[in-house]
């Protein structure tokens, strides 16, 4: 097992659809309805983060 990084990746569905609201590291939110899209765009950091979606947060 790898050391702890502090980094903190959050993935929640939004309720009543099949979306998913990815939240990275850094800030940038992503929304997806495919996980497999969604870790991706996570793991990408700080590349992927070119999105459509506002960031918050610190820049990538």
């Amino acid at each position: 097992m790898t050391a702890p990084t502090g980094e903190i990746y959050r993935i929640d569905w939004v309720p009543g659809t099949d979306v998913l609201h990815g939240t990275c590291h850094c800030g940038r939110e992503h929304t997806a309805q495919d996980p497999v899209e969604m870790w991706e765009w996570m793991l990408a950091h700080p590349q992927g983060h070119v999105s459509d979606d506002e960031p918050r947060g610190a820049d990538s």
